[in-house]
């Protein structure tokens, strides 16, 4: 019972101890497709504790003792009382590299443990990578100011951020509760919310899903134009402001009846309703890059993850078998990894060659029936049964169907192309096979013993 994964990453001891140390250590290290938030991580690997809720208002506590002499530290669960420790050490290679070796002794069998300690190795080796290349562009520690921190996106880049031994400030709407946040009026920012700020993100706005009512037209277009249009004119009034604004947007700037052509950063803006709250939305940032701040903003495509969007839906339509292509399904979804997209965020931030617009996708898009085939084959799960497109309209209305799912945008990632900048999973099946917890043995980047 229980399991030994190892695995070799090329960075010294002390930097992959340090990694482990920072906050949002713990959250990188989460598996995504379990039903496990972490809620509080440990602010000491020597004495410190972490808690997970899980469905129903349950809750996993871990008891850390360490030593960072030693080389490991160990997680006892404490709650609920189920045997469980976790030895976590790190050794010294040949080379400057460190082997990472998970042991868990538990009642629990090895199969049940062997996908979730292949991610963390995994993931961990690719944090670390991607902090050393941004490391090259911000030598220094950065303070990072992002709102909607507290979403999809926004959790997982505050994670990226701190592991990699940046500040992140939390600009949230309600009082500030600790020393990481800062409460941010969206209509009218404080003239010192960002004091002492290196880079702003801003990812806040109401979600897009629903009916295309008028009043949810107005909330969409609101919730994006006004708050970019106010912290933009803020940051341009500043007399030192930060140097760099990352905006988020949207790949339906280019419209959503694309068809079949390749679409680029230099591509010209759609018309219809979601393409001008786009083109509105990136506008309003103007104010900052009239006033010599750098300016980044970041088209996505649809985000992979089984926390949100759309894989957070079909996951369990195709797990029982009802999940198919949408409508004729030859639509093009340019889709993106989301840790592929918070490096690329990462770089936003940190790497001064990237300004004005640049796509968030993976190179290789797909037709909504390849999409389907491959999440229904990595599920192992049969996918004949198209979905017919009365059931996004009962849910969307006509013009959200049309512009939301039955949108064809074939995106290409331009503008990253020149900086070599390194996709970890352009591949689609590489992606939902990583975020869904699906890793072959062949593939496996650990090994594990019994």
């Amino acid at each position: 019972m229980g399991i030994t994964a190892a695995s070799v990453v090329p960075f010294p001891v002390d930097e992959v101890l340090a990694w482990h140390g920072r906050p949002g250590a713990f959250s990188r290290l989460l598996p995504p497709w379990l039903p496990l938030r972490m809620i509080h991580e440990p602010s000491s690997l020597e004495d410190g504790r972490t808690v997970v809720r899980l469905p129903g208002g349950l809750s996993l506590v871990t008891r850390l003792e360490g030593s960072k002499a030693a080389q490991r530290f160990v997680e006892h669960l404490v709650s609920p009382p189920l045997p469980w420790r976790h030895t976590h050490e790190f050794g010294a290679e040949p080379g400057g590299g460190t082997r990472v070796i998970d042991t868990v002794e538990t009642p629990l069998p090895e199969v049940l443990l062997r996908q979730p300690f292949r991610f963390r190795h995994r993931q961990l080796a690719d944090d670390l990578g991607v902090q050393a290349e941004m490391g090259g562009h911000a030598s220094a520690p950065l303070t990072v100011a992002i709102t909607g921190s507290s979403g999809l996106v926004g959790s997982s880049l505050s994670s990226l951020l701190s592991t990699g031994g940046h500040r992140v400030i939390h600009l949230v709407r309600r009082e500030a509760r600790t020393e990481s946040e800062r409460r941010w009026d969206p209509e009218a920012p404080a003239v010192d919310l960002l004091a002492g700020v290196d880079a702003v993100v801003h990812l806040a706005g109401a979600s897009i899903g629903g009916r295309f009512t008028a009043a949810h037209k107005r909330s969409i277009r609101d919730s994006r134009v006004i708050p970019t249009a106010n912290l933009a004119r803020l940051m341009s009034t500043m007399g030192e402001p930060p140097s760099v604004l990352v905006v988020a947007s949207a790949v339906g700037y280019y419209g959503a009846d694309c068809g079949n052509r390749w679409l680029d950063e230099d591509s010209p803006p759609g018309d219809d309703f979601l393409a001008q709250v786009v083109t509105d939305w990136e506008a309003a940032s103007i104010p900052a890059e009239e006033a010599g701040i750098r300016v980044v903003r970041v088209r996505t495509g649809i985000v992979q993850s089984p926390r949100g969007g759309v894989l957070r839906l079909l996951r369990p339509l195709v797990a029982t078998g009802l999940g198919g292509r949408l409508g004729r399904g030859d639509q093009w979804l340019s889709w993106i990894d989301l840790d592929d997209l918070t490096d690329i965020y990462y770089r936003a931030i940190a790497d001064r060659r990237v300004a004005g617009a640049i796509n968030a996708v993976a190179p290789s898009p797909v037709t909504n029936k390849e999409y389907i085939g491959t999440l229904a084959s990595v599920m192992r799960r049969p996918a004949r049964l198209p979905i017919p497109s009365i059931g996004p309209r009962l849910l969307l209305g006509p013009e959200g169907t049309h512009q939301l799912a039955l949108a064809s945008q074939r995106v290409r990632p331009a503008a990253l192309e020149p900086l070599a900048h390194r996709f970890r999973r352009p591949v689609l099946e590489l992606c939902l096979r990583h975020q869904l917890g699906r890793l072959p043995d062949a593939e496996a980047p650990v090994a594990e013993t019994p």
